[in-house]
């Protein structure tokens, strides 16, 4: 991204991943044995002596902090040019992210001069980002320790190789922001009546399709319900609407890639079809491989099939045991039961949808834009966010009003009191977080000559026609 400044051209660069390593010190203990802690290093081409050291350093920082404070030693680490992020996620495994700050070129002289912005990059956001490398790994591949007990380090290192040469091509640092802290859920608001309909029609399907173990419903990117453990979901949330489904609305936009089935026996037609599984039901030679997913990992550590089908804009995600292999008899049954009855709750819901929004009516464009989360259930809504997907994150704000954002949640993290901030940007736009029994509200107004008093009675009348059935305190 470039920008023009007064004095000739000035360019910007975003920051970037510089390197990204998992070691465990205690597999290297002894001199000469460094290279053996070393379980994953991007780049792989760094040569040997220079991974080593930069392990070293990471081991030296952690062990350092410690002194002062041993349960919770440093978790990230400023340079002028660069910051590295560390965790812990299982005992003795280390995660470290290298990430270069963001670069401004400008010309002095007739000379580049590069300075590096040292503040821009906020801790919370990367060491965020940095957690879900870890729990997007174990969705798919089941924890570091079990793949030690499956096959000793050659099998981890596999396991790593694999999921991160892939998985950091995806990592796009520079679209990275609040909702990468709260990796939250988008639900979709349902009256009363749909919601039953959905939920009967998930027990029929968890009736008819015994060995379903869990299902999770979701329509237009965003969750009705599901049977899964919060933490599990969100994750596999996260995947599903960042990864899955944008991979598969390319071709349904160039020519409506959801054919119509004709089912042989009752002539139902419907718009369904597997987005993970056989792409075609009618090939006797289609595989029936579906995606593996690991859940529970702390308790009962269970593995799964995920198979996920979707007709129009609602999805199904049917989980099913591993030791079970679902034949290809098994997903036309799944298609024939499944099929026709979600085609006709995709078109109830959006019915639903529409005459809900022509009651609540599409008033003008809004003075004021905002993100909330709850903490209990972990809903997130934002109308700041556009888009997002891997490849991109589109806010309707500047990238300077979302770092206050992110400055606020900070000072949320402090202390475990309610409480409100605002600020009064140097844009002309005042900006509002509060916190309030486990939820928290993020509020930009675009208001120049608004003062204090009347920016306090803007975010009440939000609260009262956007929230109007969540208590936050005064």
């Amino acid at each position: 991204m470039a920008a023009s400044g007064g004095a000739g051209q000035e360019k910007q660069l975003a920051p970037a991943l510089l390197s990204f390593f998992i070691y465990n010190p205690r597999l290297g203990p002894k001199e000469g044995e460094e290279e053996k802690k070393i379980l994953f290093y991007y780049p792989n081409e760094v040569e040997k002596n220079e991974k080593i050291r930069s392990v070293g350093l990471c081991e030296a920082i952690v062990q350092f902090t410690r002194t002062f404070s041993p349960s919770k030693p440093a978790k990230s680490l400023h340079t002028q040019k660069n910051r590295q992020f560390f965790n812990e996620p299982e005992e003795n495994f280390w995660m470290v992210m290298v990430v270069r700050n963001p670069i401004v070129e400008k010309h002095k002289d007739g000379k580049p001069v590069v300075e590096y912005q040292e503040e821009e990059l906020l801790d919370k956001v990367y060491s965020s980002v940095l957690q879900q490398c870890y729990n997007m790994y174990k969705l798919f591949n089941g924890t570091f320790r079990k793949a030690m007990e499956d096959g000793g380090v050659r099998v981890l290192k596999d396991r790593l190789e694999k999921f991160f040469h892939r998985y950091l091509q995806t990592l796009h640092l520079q679209s990275c922001d609040l909702l990468d802290v709260f990796c939250g859920i988008s639900f979709f608001p349902l009256d009363k009546m749909t919601y039953l309909k959905i939920q009967s029609f998930i027990n029929k399907m968890e009736e008819s399709l015994s060995i379903v173990k869990y299902t999770a419903f979701l329509y237009n990117d965003q969750l009705i319900w599901s049977g899964l453990e919060q933490d599990d979901m969100r994750i596999l949330y996260k995947y599903l609407t960042t990864s899955l489904f944008p991979r598969h609305i390319e071709p349904e936009l160039a020519g409506r890639d959801s054919p119509i089935h004709t089912e042989m026996s009752g002539n139902l037609q419907h718009y369904g079809r597997f987005l993970t599984g056989p792409l075609n039901l009618n090939d006797p030679e289609a595989k029936c491989r579906f995606p593996k997913i690991f859940v529970n990992t702390e308790d009962t550590y269970e593995e799964l099939h995920l198979i996920v089908y979707k007709a129009m804009s609602a999805a199904v995600c049917f989980m099913i045991d591993a030791s079970t292999q679902p034949t290809l008899d098994f997903c036309r049954k799944l298609d024939s039961i499944v099929g026709p009855q979600l085609t006709v709750l995709a078109s109830d819901i959006c019915e639903q949808y529409n005459i809900n929004k022509r009651i609540s009516g599409s008033e003008k464009e809004p003075q004021f834009k905002f993100i909330y989360f709850n903490h209990m259930n972990l809903a997130e809504k934002s109308t700041i966010h556009l888009r997002r997907t891997p490849n991109i994150s589109l806010t309707s704000v500047h990238p300077d009003l979302m770092k206050i954002l992110g400055d606020i949640n900070s000072d949320f993290t402090r202390v475990d009191d309610d409480e409100e901030i605002i600020v009064k940007a140097m844009s002309d736009y005042w900006i509002v977080g509060k916190k309030s029994d486990q939820r928290e509200l993020y509020v930009i107004l675009n208001q120049k000559n608004a003062n204090l008093i009347e920016v306090n009675e803007e975010v009440k009348k939000l609260c009262a026609t956007q929230f109007n059935n969540i208590f936050f305190l005064d």
